[in-house]
């Protein structure tokens, strides 16, 4: 048996959990130690309570591993541990990380480099539009874009993510083979295409009221920081905030107009600290403080950051004097929808720079 093999044994007992597999492996060291361990020997682990103990130790008598593993083989999926270099770096650093990920598609080392969005189901047609808009300018900036595959701005995100022919990741809270919400499998296989739809939970498992609200400290926890475009006061996306904010990472909250209840709580959010963000230039300007330039210039190469016909264009258009954006416009003739990325993607690679008032000088 090999390791990975072993850790979807220990995933597929019930009330295993992340943290307990935490405290077993600190005992036992590998996974298949702990599969190999007496019930006396496992009930002896704090947090190992008798009957948890009884249930690893007679994994074997539940657990159909090999039927999983055809499973697995059948769909096309794979699975990343801990131990793998592909497993987002952030997550490793929560309290409670899955210890392992079924994967569709494929996870890269640049998905380390990732900002998550998430909001409201229930969304009006400028937040929907908001998300697309900035998932598009992140994605096309080469940052993976993840979030939830939940209708509403979940779907806009990974929509906009997609359009810019970048990377997003889909983290949902059942099986693989058991797809929530099932309208969204059309989106879901477009993702997989190109990125990923990942879930920690065995390939058959059912979705239920308490997988979502778990699978949002994934959400929460892959990336540098966490984007809420629209949410209510009741929103899930609150309680993944919340979970951003536990784990240290940078919040941000697109305003929303004051008299809809769908941008009550994303606006509390602002007045609570949150970053408050007009235009994805918001959160690049924070990476560009966060991490040192060498790193974000290797994540723009990996993102295939070689200077497009486009680019050229705004760069002959632009020098060391301040130029409108509307004057850009004129000069360059490119429509808006892709002057916008197309700027994004300069200030990225620090040719260009943003200055108040959409004014833009080259560096």
């Amino acid at each position: 048996m090999t390791e990975t093999e072993a850790c979807i044994a220990l995933n597929m007992v019930p009330n295993l959990g992340p943290v307990r597999m935490r405290k077993l492996l600190e005992v036992f060291q590998t996974p298949e130690r702990v599969l190999q361990a007496k019930g006396a020997e496992l009930h002896a682990v704090e947090g190992i309570g008798s009957e948890l103990a009884r249930a690893i130790a007679s994994w074997e008598q539940h657990v159909d591993l090999p039927a999983e593993l055809q499973r697995i083989k059948d769909f096309g999926a794979s699975v990343v541990t801990q131990a793998s270099p592909e497993y987002p770096r952030d997550l490793r650093q929560i309290y409670n990380p899955p210890f392992l990920l079924y994967v569709w598609g494929t996870l890269e080392l640049r998905d380390h480099r990732a900002i998550s969005v998430v909001g409201s189901r229930k969304t009006s047609h400028y937040g929907a539009e908001c998300a697309k808009k900035l998932a598009y300018q992140l994605a096309y900036a080469g940052l993976t874009v993840v979030s939830g595959l939940a209708r509403g701005i979940d779907t806009a995100a990974h929509q906009g993510a997609l359009a810019a022919k970048g990377r997003t990741v889909a983290v949902i809270g059942s099986g693989l083979m058991d797809l929530y919400p099932p309208d969204n499998l059309g989106l879901a296989e477009k993702i997989a295409e190109s990125g990923a739809v990942v879930s920690e939970f065995p390939m058959t498992f059912p979705p239920d009221r308490q997988t979502f609200p778990y699978r949002n400290r994934i959400v929460a926890g892959w990336g540098s920081g966490l984007l809420i475009v629209e949410a209510g006061l009741k929103s899930g996306a609150l309680i993944t905030a919340g979970q951003a904010i536990e784990q240290g990472r940078l919040v941000y909250a697109v305003p929303g107009q004051i008299d809809r209840p769908t941008a009550a709580g994303s606006n509390r959010l602002i007045q609570q600290g949150a970053k408050l963000v007009t235009s994805a230039g918001d959160i690049l300007d924070d990476l560009h403080a966060l991490f040192p330039p060498s790193k974000l210039e290797s994540q723009a190469k990996g993102a295939g950051a070689t200077i497009s016909e486009s680019e050229q264009i705004v760069l002959d258009a632009l020098d060391l004097t301040e130029t409108s954006l509307d004057a850009l416009v004129a000069k360059t003739r490119l429509p808006s929808q892709k002057l916008a990325p197309t700027l994004l993607a300069l200030e990225m690679k620090r040719l260009i720079k943003q200055l108040p008032g959409q004014q833009f000088v080259k560096l």
